[in-house]
């Protein structure tokens, strides 16, 4: 997967330090209720499509993006499904990040799923009752978008 160039220069000046991104997150199911999933090149994991917002991109335009880009198919936003903090990662070559991730249900409107960038080594529709294994925190967002009722979920203070 190739690093955004706004990411390659803040990593210039900050090296490995923890960054915080934007990161956008799609569940695009069609008509038949199938949901969208790809298969990732860096680590062969099936996951829902998404990726990072580049600065000043509005997360809804960006999320279409991101699922044109690795899949060819075009979606509409039916709403915002959570917002959430993810834990810390460490990537092999030490960098670190921690992503604000901005889940939203989409509906299919056209195109053929196939792979279409880089990142992705598979792509396809699955019925819920066959999917391939997921991450379990993708698997909790699948399921959340399910059953979302148009408001979204977040975590709240205590």
């Amino acid at each position: 997967m190739s690093t955004p160039r706004f990411i390659v220069e803040l990593r210039s000046k900050i090296g490995h330090d923890l960054l915080w991104l934007p990161g956008v997150t799609a569940v695009v199911l069609d008509d038949a209720g199938r949901v969208l999933l790809g298969q990732r090149s860096d680590n062969g994991w099936w996951t829902l499509i998404g990726g990072l917002l580049e600065p000043g991109e509005q997360p809804a335009a960006g999320l279409l993006r991101e699922v044109y880009e690795e899949t060819a198919v075009v979606a509409e936003v039916v709403h915002l499904v959570s917002v959430t903090s993810l834990e810390p990662v460490l990537f092999p070559n030490g960098d670190q990040a921690q992503f604000l991730e901005l889940a939203f249900l989409c509906r299919h409107v056209s195109g053929e799923a196939r792979v279409n960038d880089e990142e992705s080594v598979a792509v396809g529709w699955f019925v819920l009752e066959d999917l391939p294994p997921l991450p379990s925190p993708q698997l909790r967002l699948l399921q959340l978008a399910l059953r979302s009722d148009g408001k979204p979920h977040f975590m709240r203070p205590e």
